[in-house]
């Protein structure tokens, strides 16, 4: 890994893992390898599905210059929303789950898909996360859309 951003995503990342070093050579000698961390000390993940999570990501993308980390799996199924930790428990809603303290995610190298998963933002490594108001109005905006959208039909 030769570019900057992805070798400060990467030390970030691995920091959270039970053997941050062992996760970096992991992802050094194959960047397409997904790994489980853990959540909860550094972030969260607000698990949404995505029938919602495509829209509010792109309400996220138009209300600030720079989201947080955002994780999509390949089916595009499911979006995850990287927040600060403590946070994932506050989203209520149906199919939403938080990824907290005591809970593994899916997480492939930055920059790359693996196990299932893509990266929509990946972490640049400075730690900047998903605010939680601002994620709150693109669901709720997201919801809105949708709901204008089903009632169209």
């Amino acid at each position: 890994m030769t570019d900057p951003t992805t070798e400060a995503a990467v030390r970030w990342l691995a920091s959270v893992a039970p053997e941050p070093h062992a996760c970096r050579l992991e992802w050094e000698c194959d960047p397409f390898r997904a790994t489980l961390l853990p959540a909860g000390s550094l972030w969260d993940v607000v698990l949404v599905p995505g029938r919602i999570g495509f829209p509010a990501f792109d309400v996220l993308s138009g209300l600030t210059d720079a989201p947080g980390p955002v994780l999509a799996d390949l089916g595009g199924t499911r979006i995850g929303f990287f927040v600060p930790p403590g946070i994932a428990d506050h989203f209520v809603g149906t199919g939403i789950r938080g990824a907290g303290r005591g809970t593994w995610v899916v997480v492939p190298c930055p920059g790359r898909s693996s196990g299932g998963m893509r990266w929509l933002v990946p972490p640049d490594g400075t730690g900047i996360l998903n605010e939680l108001v601002t994620l709150e109005h693109a669901l709720h905006e997201a919801a809105a859309r949708l709901a204008e959208e089903d009632r169209q039909l």
